[in-house]
């Protein structure tokens, strides 16, 4: 029997949990994902797609969005 679909994430429940974060940094920055997109010299879609755990953020990026944001790039992490 082949299975057709996934039932389980790719994705551990703290990196889930970081994303989260991230989400919440940027709105009580009072941020669009478009602001935060223009500032990396990306598209929306690239913010939106790491939102939605669409794309893997690697550390260099949560870097670069934290400085965004005002914040320690461990506040993600804990």
């Amino acid at each position: 029997m082949i299975q057709t679909s996934m039932s389980k994430s790719i994705y551990s429940k703290d990196y889930k949990e970081i994303i989260e974060r991230l989400k919440r940094a940027r709105v009580e920055a009072d941020l669009s994902q478009q602001a935060v997109a223009d500032k990396l010299g990306k598209p929306q879609s690239y913010i939106s797609k790491i939102e939605s755990s669409e794309r893997r953020l690697d550390v260099a990026e949560m870097k670069k969005i934290a400085a965004i944001y005002d914040k320690p790039a461990d506040y993600f992490l804990k």
